[in-house]
């Protein structure tokens, strides 16, 4: 990322634009809350500055009790009341914080969960958005940046703006017509003397803030920085993940991670961001911090020689010294947040890149019938398809039709096509070639979400969640509890359900709960192939979610689900053909194409065909009995 390609002002305000309402829709009343609580953080200072001088100036001249009453009970009253509304606003501004801390990685989610599924599984997504989390987690820069930094802006906008109310009596107060040399304190001369002592060293040390800031997180330090941190999420937790545990203790892999973590030496005391901040960075910062010093003092100096002179009394002196002084701090601050906003623009566009990635598959507006007699005809017709960046074909001329309420196995070895096969009848993928059809309408016409309805798919890969076990099955927190305590038992978790101490609401995993209730694997299975039973879809897919159970187990799940299915139409998908003999239909895939296809017992009568060389292969594990005496 270039930093110095801030872009243009129009990009840039298009951008600030978009960040507004992109985090008011996630945190309404953010802006509004900061806006109040800004302008009231900003202006009490400078009330508190202004009743002290009245009280200073009277303390110094005629000493009026019944005066100084009145300025005492106005400076606690005003203060008071500021300060309660400040405490109101501060923790109005606190809450939608937090709602927007809450809801930010949101913005992320959302966006990958509206992608095409295509687009989700490219390298380059997964590239996009981890870079702007390591980019966020370096920096803070980005739209996570933009709120702190709007309230930061509008604090000093008020300060300064305060600050010229209160410092406008300083100029219009003139020195005794005495002449001499204090005469020039009322002249342009010295105006611009004093303007020139606190606006060009705010400017300058705002400047020279911005430069150590652009060497602190500019290209090449962010790009360290982020790998740095990717080391550090990779390596540094890598023995608290139980499922390394094993290999980490019976080889020592913790060498590795040692050996790791000291080659990246980007945050250590010696590496380059220290270099930086004992170098030309910490230096032009303590350049600024001078300035600002610098200009504090020639705003003592003006004040004091105008207040000797005559023009004013101490009272007033305090006031102009103490608003001239938060007058300069404001502008300088003001000006390094404007630095600090320009250098987000590089970081805020490449967020809106990601979030503004195209759907390319077309979402279609047809209703998917509700059927309650389940007659979906699905048909593959002459359906090709390979993954984007591939020129290879993972499916080629596939043309299949389902029968409404059959069993059908989908088998073949690895890289075959059927995971493939299954993708594009769930529509993650859309063919190249071909139709896909249900009830003789082409699926890209029926609106997206309705047609994934039709499907209930137990993958390979499944996930469950730190959540309740009822929770997890229904995929909600409120569900028919009844369906869910049968989907269990179709399962087959029904024994296991029964020892579990809070049934359905057993916290499943320990992440949130010191309870919470570990799964084998085949238990696991059992849970995911309950959800699958809980969404009651026409269409049933297995997906080798049997993969951890020994093969008695799997036929007695695959036997029981068979049973369970009823009228719906059921696809399997495993290794283990011996799990699939039940089914009507069985479909062999090879090369991506459809080789064979028939019954268990029509294909194995084929010895010239895949299907008896898949099932040879498998049954001489179960057959041939090595002696291990004598392995040779």
């Amino acid at each position: 990322m270039e930093q110095k390609d801030r872009g243009s002002l129009r990009e840039s305000r298009q951008l600030l634009v978009r960040v507004f309402f992109l985090i008011n829709h996630y945190a309404p009343g953010l802006w509004l809350s900061m806006t109040a609580c800004a302008v009231l953080s900003a202006v009490t200072p400078y009330v508190t500055v202004f009743f002290s001088a009245r009280v200073l100036e009277e303390l110094a001249g005629a000493r009026r009790p019944e005066q100084l009453w009145r300025w005492v009970i106005a400076a606690v009253t005003v203060t008071g009341a500021l300060a309660l509304v400040t405490a109101v606003a501060r923790r109005w501004r606190d809450g939608r914080v937090s709602v927007r801390e809450v809801n930010h990685q949101r913005i992320y989610t959302d966006k990958m969960l509206d992608l095409d599924f295509a687009d989700l599984e490219k390298q380059e997504t997964c590239d996009q958005l981890s870079q702007i989390r390591q980019n966020e987690g370096w920096t803070s820069l980005g739209i996570y940046k933009i709120p702190a930094l709007f309230e930061e802006l509008l604090q000093h906008a008020a300060g300064i703006i305060s600050a010229i109310v209160l410092v406008a009596g300083l100029f219009s107060s003139r020195v005794p017509a005495k002449g001499g040399a204090f005469d020039v304190l009322d002249g342009p001369a010295g105006l611009l003397i004093l303007l020139a002592a606190v606006v060009l060293p705010s400017a300058l040390g705002s400047w020279l803030w911005g430069r150590a800031l652009e060497q602190k997180q500019g290209a090449a330090m962010a790009d360290q920085a982020r790998l740095g941190n990717r080391m550090f999420s990779v390596f540094g937790y890598w023995c608290f993940e139980s499922s390394r545990a094993l290999d980490i203790r019976m080889y020592e892999q913790q060498t590795i991670t040692h050996r790791c973590m000291e080659d990246c030496r980007v945050f250590s005391a010696d590496g380059p961001l220290a270099r930086i901040n004992v170098g030309m960075g910490g230096l032009m910062e303590a350049m600024s911090a001078g300035l600002s010093a610098l200009t504090t003092g020639a705003v003592y100096l003006y004040v004091c020689l105008k207040a000797w002179a005559g023009a004013f009394g101490v009272g007033a002196a305090a006031q102009y010294i103490g608003a001239v002084t938060a007058l300069t701090g404001n502008v300088r601050d003001f000006l390094s947040a404007v630095s600090e906003l320009r250098h987000c623009m590089p970081y805020l566009r490449s967020a809106f890149a990601f979030l503004d990635l195209p759907n390319g598959m077309y979402r279609g507006t047809l209703t998917t019938e509700k059927r309650a007699d389940r007659e979906y005809d699905v048909e593959f017709r002459d359906v090709s398809f390979r993954y984007p960046g591939s020129e290879n074909w993972a499916l080629r001329h596939v043309s299949v039709k389902f029968r409404v309420g059959e069993r059908l196995a989908v088998v073949g070895e690895n890289g075959s096509g059927k995971t493939t096969f299954i993708k594009l009848l769930c529509r993650l993928y859309d063919p190249q070639e071909g139709l896909i059809l249900l009830n003789g309408i082409d699926i890209r016409k029926y609106n997206y979400r309705d047609y994934m309805d039709v499907f209930s798919v137990v993958f390979q890969d499944f996930q469950l969640f730190s959540n309740p076990l009822g929770d997890n099955v229904a995929g909600a927190a409120d569900y028919d509890r009844a369906r869910v305590l049968q989907s269990l038992a179709d399962a087959g978790f029904g024994e296991r359900l029964a020892s579990l101490p809070e049934g359905l609401d057993t916290q499943l995993y320990r992440e949130f709960e010191d309870g919470g209730v570990l799964l084998s694997g085949g238990e696991a299975q059992k849970v995911a192939i309950a959800r699958a039973l809980y969404k009651d879809a026409p269409f049933i897919i297995l997906d080798e979610p049997t993969a951890a159970l020994d093969p008695i187990a799997e036929a007695e799940i695959y036997a029981q689900f068979n049973e369970i299915s009823g009228d719906k139409t059921a696809i399997y998908i495993s290794h283990r053909l011996s799990s699939c003999r039940f089914c009507d239909e069985i479909l062999v895939f090879d090369g991506g194409q459809i080789v064979q296809r028939g019954t268990h017992d029509n294909l194995l009568s084929d010895p010239a065909g895949k299907y008896h060389e898949l099932w040879t292969a498998q049954a001489q594990y179960y057959t041939t009995q090595p002696d291990i005496r004598n392995p040779l």
